[in-house]
């Protein structure tokens, strides 16, 4: 008998696919340069507020959220790779590499973009406070290096979802719409109510502003 657990709650949903939306739009402005830097570097204040949410709620989100319920040691992975292991209610060990790797490297992204310069269209707002030796570093490796990486994470992201929904019959994508999955041993669910969706909505906000303060230390 399957049961029906609610895994992804809300502000995990909300957050997954806000960074979907914002990634997309990160990645059309950067290629069109111009006028719609302005649009990039906003675009990277967005992801900049969803990446400190979610670092704050994968300490107080529902159970599934929470990095605690996807920490695995290297010989789980090693086992999971070799073999797959029983069904995992939330990430899978791999699928747990897959989001701390890709949650790094946009962390690195946002980080450095905010101290690079092109010179042409484009100037972080910290880019005062360092070095120009500095701020050349953080623009290679933020033009030339970072983008390549989350794009190669994001794909990789994408087919592994795509091989799970049509070899092995998991709708991922599904479960992260709707929250819920069909499993085949009951599990606590998430914690997904009123209350919980209202304190990570103060929280977003609490991290758009800590954003502000950041940036704003520019000048």
């Amino acid at each position: 008998m399957a049961h029906l657990v609610r895994i992804w709650d809300l502000p995990t949903r909300v957050f997954h696919w806000l960074l979907a939306l914002l990634l997309v739009a990160q990645f059309v402005t950067a290629n069109m340069g111009g006028n719609a830097m302005v649009w990039h570097m906003r675009c990277g204040y967005g992801v900049f507020t969803l990446l400190l949410f979610r670092l704050v709620w994968g300490l107080v989100g529902g159970r599934w959220s929470r990095f605690a319920s996807f920490l695995f040691s290297p010989s789980t992975v090693w086992r999971y790779v070799r073999g797959p292991l029983a069904e995992s209610a939330g990430h899978s060990p791999l699928g747990a590499l897959s989001v701390f790797a890709l949650l790094t490297a946009l962390a690195l992204q946002v980080g450095t973009g905010l101290f690079s310069d092109d010179e042409i269209a484009y100037a972080g707002p910290l880019t005062a406070l360092v070095s120009s030796e500095r701020v050349g570093q953080a623009t290679w490796f933020h033009g030339e290096v970072g983008k390549v990486l989350v794009l190669g994470l994001v794909v990789l992201h994408i087919l592994a979802i795509a091989y799970y929904t049509r070899r092995r019959g998991k709708a991922l994508a599904r479960a992260m719409v709707s929250g819920d999955k069909l499993l085949a041993e009951p599990v606590a669910p998430s914690r997904d109510d009123a209350a919980s969706r209202a304190v990570a909505a103060v929280l977003l906000l609490a991290c758009g502003a800590a954003v502000a303060w950041v940036v704003g230390l520019g000048g």
